[in-house]
């Protein structure tokens, strides 16, 4: 499973990945399409997050002062399983002399999001395996 996180201002964004990552032959997870309305929204979201082979995540400028982006990074990281950061209106190093921006967000992980095809290949080479 390839846990998108984002915010909701990119939602539109995040469906197109998440149709291409499934289009790999890989379960997306978005909270919209995965979580019900009224449900304990962060006991889901740690839920999948556990289940998560890796994590794609959405970083905009506005999608860096929404906490649960960063939460959702340090969760991932914890677990150990690979983050890559699509960055749409922003660069690397942009990114990362950003004060607070996490120190393990390295270059390798990060890809302007008009270079997604070099993670999508690489996804469908991994389900291929």
């Amino acid at each position: 499973m390839v846990f998108i996180s984002h915010r909701s201002a990119d939602m539109w964004v995040a469906r197109q990945i998440a149709r291409e990552i499934e289009a790999c032959g890989a379960t997306p997870f978005l909270d919209e399409a995965h979580i019900d309305v009224g449900a304990d929204f962060e006991e889901d979201i740690l839920n999948f997050l556990e289940r998560a082979h890796e994590l794609v995540v959405l970083i905009t400028p506005w999608a860096l002062d929404r906490p649960y982006v960063w939460a959702e990074i340090g969760a991932a990281w914890c677990r150990r399983i690979p983050i890559v950061g699509l960055l749409l209106g922003l660069t690397p190093t942009e990114l990362q002399t950003r004060p607070g921006a996490p120190v393990f967000l390295k270059r390798r992980n990060l890809l302007p999001l008009n270079e997604i095809d070099t993670y999508l290949e690489q996804l469908a080479a991994r389900k291929r395996q």
